[in-house]
């Protein structure tokens, strides 16, 4: 008998690490963000958002309506150039959290037996680069944080893995 067999067979931990996270950075008073696998089968984006298969959400509080995160999926409503739509998000193509201003966050680690989280690469190179501005409005909250049409491009983030 192996050592697996011994154990109940425990549910995903990648969403209690997600929401986790997500809590963590929101009480420190920094701005959510997911990087998504969008070429993740059930993800629903809009299409324009997409950039190189991923595309970068943010998820804070001020720039969604009706977030809610469970074991399978996140889903909110949010606004891209104007127009609102709906986002699901399956948890297999949650890629990384972190925070916009400081990059750091966490790139989630694959469920033991699951699908991988960057079927492409190392999941931990994965977000190098990601962008620190968002695709989709803030909820029409201006905070004078985030790139206007005329400003330079936004520096490259990094993410630091959380310990």
């Amino acid at each position: 008998m192996s050592d697996e067999d011994d154990f109940p067979a425990m549910t995903s931990h990648r969403p209690y690490l997600l929401r986790a996270l997500y809590e963590w950075i929101a009480d420190n008073g920094m701005t959510p963000h997911l990087l998504v696998d969008a070429e993740q089968p059930g993800v629903r984006v809009p299409p324009h958002a997409i950039k190189d298969g991923r595309v970068v959400l943010n998820v804070a509080e001020r720039a969604v309506a009706r977030l809610q995160m469970d074991n399978e999926s996140v889903s909110f409503s949010a606004r891209f150039g104007g127009v609102s739509y709906p986002i699901d998000v399956p948890m297999a193509a949650v890629v990384a959290i972190y925070a916009r201003e400081t990059g750091q966050g966490m790139v989630l680690p694959e469920d033991v037996g699951g699908a991988p989280a960057d079927p492409e690469g190392d999941p931990a190179t994965a977000p190098q680069g990601v962008p620190r501005s968002v695709d989709h409005d803030d909820g029409g909250n201006d905070d004078g944080d985030g790139p206007g049409p005329d400003s330079t491009p936004p520096r490259r983030g990094h993410l630091r893995v959380v310990k």
